[in-house]
């Protein structure tokens, strides 16, 4: 174990035995890090979290914090990451709080650029990009291989599907379903985000079966009711558009509800 000699352990943080902690990282009481991660110099890691293997966490970068919400007196909640992330300069990671599940929850092969931050009681699923200072309020829900833009923002209680994109400097203030590129303040769909499904091995029909699913939802005039009645026609024929119709169709009970963007 690689642990510089100015750090600050805390004595019930356990850490598995490759871990490397640089100068003047604070790892404090309830953190646990799992196998060949590395945390670099001045780095803050609160508790309860537990972080898995491989993960990468640059100067500066303040992960399990106490979550900003001016109801949280201080509860005992947590922040859960998978396997593999990267957290760059400066990002801020809080936990969650009792109003929620308790808990900020990330997976696996996200990368948190610089000044990114993750609100509490996020759920963020893997191979996510999360670009400079892009940012989430509280109760975010997102999908796996979304990619947000610079200084993007998505307000509190949102939620992202599957392989969606968000602009640069987007304000996403209401759902933003699978595959679609949303842009604009606030933000507004776009097209789809084909070049990024092209990159996951989609292929040439699947695309092209998105982009007409994209055209009723977005471009038939049908209300919204009738649009996803059309969409779950296609299905049998057409599963790529199931991830389109288990969003629109979603009625997992949350806090608030705020529509779709369309």
């Amino acid at each position: 174990m690689a642990i510089h000699p100015t750090a600050l352990i805390a004595p019930d943080a356990v850490l598995s035995p490759d871990v490397e902690i640089g100068a003047y990282s604070v790892i404090g009481a309830g953190v646990t890090i799992g196998p060949e991660c590395w945390v670099g110099p001045h780095v803050v890691i609160d508790g309860p979290t537990t972080i898995g293997r491989g993960n990468r966490i640059f100067q500066f970068a303040s992960i399990g914090a106490a979550p900003q919400d001016l109801k949280y007196k201080g509860e005992p909640t947590r922040l859960e990451i998978g396997d593999r992330n990267v957290f760059r300069e400066n990002c801020t990671i809080n936990r969650g709080t009792t109003k929620d599940q308790l808990v900020t929850r990330i997976g696996s092969d996200n990368l948190f650029m610089a000044g990114s931050h993750v609100g509490h009681d996020c759920v963020i699923g893997s191979h996510c990009v999360f670009a400079n200072y892009a940012t989430l309020g509280g109760h975010v829900e997102m999908g796996d291989w979304v990619h947000l833009g610079g200084f993007a923002g998505v307000h509190q209680f949102c939620k992202i599907g599957a392989h969606a994109f968000i602009a640069n400097n987007t304000a996403v203030t209401r759902d933003v379903p699978p595959y679609v590129m949303a842009v604009g303040r606030p933000a507004e769909p776009h097209s789809v985000n084909a070049e990024g499904l092209k990159r996951r091995g989609y292929t040439p029909d699947q695309i092209r079966n998105i982009r007409k699913a994209y055209r009723i939802l977005y471009r038939s005039k049908l209300k919204l009711v009738d649009a996803t009645e059309e969409l779950s026609a296609l299905v049998p024929d057409q599963p790529e558009l199931k991830a389109f119709v288990d969003f629109l169709n979603d009625t997992t009970p949350r806090r608030e509800r705020v529509g779709i963007v369309r």
